[in-house]
């Protein structure tokens, strides 16, 4: 039942792209040859030579799309994500395409000339197609939604575990309803809790009687919700489910899984399991630096007429420092000064130390206030990302004194320093930044880390411009 749900909707997706890659190709010929945007420089084109290239095109993209996992069946997937990985296979398929005639080198019939295609109508294609695919998808989401949200289409799921895991992965899928993700129950080893109700929800037995409480209740997936200590009980759940036709996640403890990514290594023929592998090394550290050193350089040439209008505000205030340094723990413990528009009053912390800052904090300026909201007192880090103390995206970093704290309060809290500090982070934008909790924060930046592509990266950078990660700033 799931893989024919699955199929009907990769169908429908499918058709989707089909439809807006075919009206993007006759639109992007209407706008350069019709249009002719920019100028033709030549003679109008042959339309049956444009025409020839278009079951060429109708064959490649579903099949790039399909390797990108655009037609996967993800109900959580995120706008942004697939917007992006849209992005990122059509510029795949589209180099494709342009790499065709230096391979095949056709010729125009009748004629000993190459065949060659507009790369100004190739780029409006591009541009076109993106668009519509992205709009189409939307459309689609849209709809298969209000069906969910009428009950119809459901997937109905059994969580196993109704401790803290299995009730913050209940409350996120009861949250989003959109998704069609009906929890039908809970099954847990406490017999305390049996017939009780947690958060609207039954616990309808113990774990080993998940395979009739599957079969009863029409289960499709199952979260497995339990402790890292449970792992027995893991082990003899998986291998029961296995036997029968559901769908199986595991909800990790983020905190205590991050410590088990690994690698094997080897010494002279001696196996050696490495448990603090991350993703970010090599060839994907020289990427991410690489984004970061011309976005960084960006982003200052864009900004750097308005800081001059912005540094007189700050110093006409209370006639003090424009700028305030901070020192700053970041990649592998290593202590650095960070660089920020000062927003607070001249000495703030000389009478009370180091401490949070704090909502309708008294130390701040007027202008402090309105920079703190908006984040604008960050963006002289954008310098700190070219001199190589920080990056765009990472975990942010804290001040010496809080890391002492944190690190003998919180398991794992060092792991955060595997990679370099960032302006915004997948903790920020998701709500967890200025004086709150800390664990959470945590949980945040180990799935940052342990994730990292350059993909999210740019999720990230997205979700910061488009939503701002200043909404819970102090």
């Amino acid at each position: 039942m799931i893989r024919k749900r699955r199929r009907s909707t990769a169908a429908l997706y499918l058709t989707g792209d089909l439809l807006s890659t075919l009206v993007a190709f006759f639109l992007a010929w209407f706008v350069r040859f019709e249009l002719q945007f920019p100028p033709l420089k030549k003679g109008l084109p042959d339309f049956q030579h444009y025409i020839a290239l278009l079951p060429i095109v109708l064959a490649i993209w579903p099949i790039v799309f399909y390797f990108h996992g655009l037609y996967q069946s993800r109900r959580d997937r995120s706008r942004v994500d697939e917007a992006l990985t849209i992005l990122l296979a059509t510029a795949f398929a589209t180099f494709m395409i342009s790499a065709l005639p230096s391979w095949f080198r056709p010729t125009i019939p009748g004629s000993d000339e190459l065949l060659t295609f507009s790369r100004a109508f190739i780029g409006i294609f591009v541009v076109c197609d993106v668009t519509l695919v992205v709009l189409s998808r939307v459309l689609t989401r849209h709809i298969l939604q209000t069906l969910r949200l009428k009950g119809r289409n459901l997937q109905r799921i059994l969580v196993v575990g109704a401790s803290d895991l299995g009730r913050e992965i209940t409350y996120k899928l009861q949250a989003h309803r959109e998704l069609g993700l009906e929890v039908v129950g809970f099954l847990d080893d406490d017999r305390g809790k049996l017939g009780q109700q947690i958060m609207g929800v039954p616990v309808l037995g113990v774990l080993n009687e998940i395979e009739d409480v599957i079969a009863e209740r029409a289960v499709d997936q199952v979260y497995i919700a339990l402790p890292l200590d449970a792992h027995r009980k893991m082990v003899r759940v998986m291998q029961q489910v296995g036997r029968s036709c559901v769908e199986v996640k595991l909800v990790p403890d983020v905190l205590q899984y991050a410590t088990l990514k690994s690698s094997l290594e080897d010494l002279d023929g001696t196996p050696v399991i490495n448990l603090s592998q991350v993703p970010l090394q090599g060839w994907s550290s020289l990427a991410k630096r690489t984004m970061d050193i011309i976005l960084a350089s960006l982003g200052l040439a864009l900004l750097l007429p308005f800081f001059p209008f912005l540094a007189l505000a700050i110093w006409w205030e209370d006639r003090g420092p424009i700028f305030y340094r901070q020192e700053r723990m970041g990649l592998d413990g290593k202590p650095f000064m960070i660089l920020k528009f000062r927003s607070m009053k001249v000495n703030a912390e000389s009478s009370s130390g180091p401490v949070w800052a704090i909502r309708g904090d008294d130390r701040r300026t007027r202008l402090g206030s309105l920079m703190r909201k908006t984040s604008i007192d960050e963006l002289p880090q954008l310098w700190n990302v070219l001199k190589g103390d920080m990056s765009l995206v990472g975990p942010r970093p804290e001040r010496p004194t809080f890391v002492h704290e944190f690190k003998h309060k919180i398991p794992d809290y060092m792991l955060r320093h595997r990679v370099k500090s960032g302006i915004t982070g997948w903790a920020q934008v998701h709500g967890w930044r200025g004086n709150t909790s800390i664990r959470r924060r945590i949980q945040y930046d180990l799935y940052y880390i342990q994730n990292w592509s350059l993909l999210l990266d740019l999720k990230i950078l997205w979700m910061t411009l488009r939503s701002g990660a200043w909404h819970n700033a102090y």
